[in-house]
């Protein structure tokens, strides 16, 4: 996998009241010309035939976004934050960092770069953009803008500027919500329906580097993307954004806000075409929570899940490599109350399809603790429907454990050598059972399987025995999934059997 880094860079865009005849236009194309005939009459003996007639490219005109600026511009904000952040940098590491210096390194490294060890705080100054969302003063904005943040300070482009309160932020979505003191402030439009289209236009207006009211434009690209670190379905785009972008506004051509631009790809810091904002609803939600209660509240189905690919797919007898295979659960969650088990591939969640394992996380932090959930599941090459209730996100959970008993030594055709944990090993490690992998080669090593390994469980089912093993290996087809226990962490690998 590269080495690129999803950056949290600070973005801006912001919208004022609904556009009408005049506001930006999208790509349309002019009328048709006729078509060419589509049978051609034989020209006269000896007469050359008759070239076809030239068809003129369709008229193109360009969006114009120019009303929208005038109109939403000023709802957009500039956000400057002062605090502190513990750190390990100091001045020897920075001098072979090409961003060292540049005024805005200790921002971005702030909130764009992961940091290495702990240290001693350090003060911080950092900036990102935002938008007004109601005529009182409440102004939405990333949660990372104000991370750590004593200060923060909104400057209006009428050259104002307010101390700010932060009512709110949820890491998890990425919102936060502010409130200056201030009255009969100019605000932008919320989209009021999830229409957005790929490939449809849109803009973002912030502060990139300090360069407040910088407008840009660009694509969507793509919807519902899941990300690493994130608990939302963001929109992806190609419009260019950059540090101090962070909080700003994604408009469509209509001037309503769709989006809070939120992260970007890249490998340099810097724009690269690969932008992500959090959906307007999304941030509505949270708006809304952290205004009524000052916090959030995200549902949890206590369960640890990774991708299906065709390897795993062909092991449990899936159609096509969708959903999201459950490796862990937790112990006493809401998934273990209603009878989810390692192995299980959950392939909907009330109805809404699973396809990549990235899906389940976003729909369920979305939803509300408490919430009933029906789940449709393959499990034992067969669908069943099972309910569960959603927990609370915030509760602590404990890692649920199968009792097995002792197991004999020996070898299988996966090329493991195997044998039963002692008592001390379960005891250091925590595992009551497990066979524990002395040895890999052939398949398994391929597949990446090493020694150390604690092998839990073979295409969903629990071996207490190596002639277990042995005898779900033998009725397997192309391949054959292992649940395996590496330190901490419980993983299926899917091995191809020669």
């Amino acid at each position: 996998m590269s080495q690129s880094t999803l950056k949290r860079a600070a973005l801006a865009v912001a919208v004022l009241g609904v556009i009408g005849v005049g506001g930006a236009v999208a790509v349309q194309q002019g009328n048709a010309v006729a078509a060419a005939p589509t049978a051609v009459q034989a020209a006269p003996t000896g007469a050359p035939a008759a070239a076809p007639a030239a068809v003129p490219a369709p008229n193109i005109t360009l969006p114009d976004f120019s009303v929208i600026v005038d109109h939403n511009g000023p709802a957009v904000v500039n956000i400057s934050v002062t605090g502190s952040t513990r750190t390990s940098y100091n001045e020897q590491a920075g001098r072979g960092d090409p961003f060292a210096d540049d005024p805005f390194f200790e921002f971005f490294r702030r909130f764009q770069m992961p940091q290495q060890r702990g240290g001693q705080r350090v003060p911080t100054h950092g900036m990102g953009s935002g938008f007004i969302v109601s005529n009182d003063g409440i102004i939405l904005t990333n949660a990372h803008v104000v991370r750590d943040a004593s200060e923060v300070t909104v400057k209006l482009t009428d050259r104002r500027e307010f101390r700010a309160k932060v009512l709110g932020s949820d890491p998890k979505s990425d919102v936060a919500v502010l409130k200056i003191d201030a009255k009969n402030l100019p605000v932008v439009p919320l989209a009021k329906s999830n229409d957005l289209k790929v490939g449809q236009w849109v803009l973002a207006i912030g502060s990139p580097f300090g360069l407040e009211n910088t407008v840009t434009a660009g694509v969507v690209s793509a919807k519902g993307r899941s990300l690493p670190d994130g608990n939302v379905p963001f929109i992806q785009t190609d419009v260019a954004v950059n540090p101090g972008n962070s909080g700003g506004p994604l408009f469509n051509t209509r001037g309503e806000v769709v989006g809070i631009n939120s992260q970007i790809y890249s490998q340099t810091g810097g724009y690269q075409g690969l932008s992500f904002a959090i959906p307007i609803d999304v941030a509505n939600k949270i708006k809304d929570q952290i205004i009524a209660t000052g916090k959030v509240t995200h549902a949890k189905l206590g369960v640890t899940v990774q991708e299906v690919n065709q390897g795993f797919a062909d092991s449990f007898n899936l159609a096509t490599p969708e959903g999201a295979l459950i490796s862990r659960v937790d112990k006493g969650g809401p998934a273990d109350k209603a009878g989810l088990k390692p192995g299980d591939v959950i392939r909907t969640l009330n109805g809404q399809k699973i396809v990549s394992s990235g899906d389940l996380p976003v729909i369920v932090s979305l939803a509300t603790p408490g919430d009933k959930v029906t789940l449709e599941v393959w499990r034992q090459g067969k669908l069943e429907s099972i309910k569960a209730t959603l927990g609370n996100a915030n509760d602590k959970a404990q890692v649920a454990e199968n009792e097995r008993d002792e197991q004999a030594s020996g070898k299988v055709r996966l090329g493991l050598s195997l044998r039963p944990l002692e008592n001390i090993e379960k005891r250091q490690t925590g595992i009551s059972s497990g066979l524990v992998i002395e040895d890999a080669r052939g398949a398994a090593a391929a597949a990446g399987v090493q020694p150390g390994d604690v092998l839990l469980s073979v295409n969903g089912r629990p071996v207490q025995s190596v002639d277990q093993v042995r005898e779900v290996v033998d009725k397997s087809g192309k391949s054959v999934a292992l649940l395996i226990q590496r330190g901490e962490d419980r993983i299926f690998i899917p091995v191809r059997l020669g």
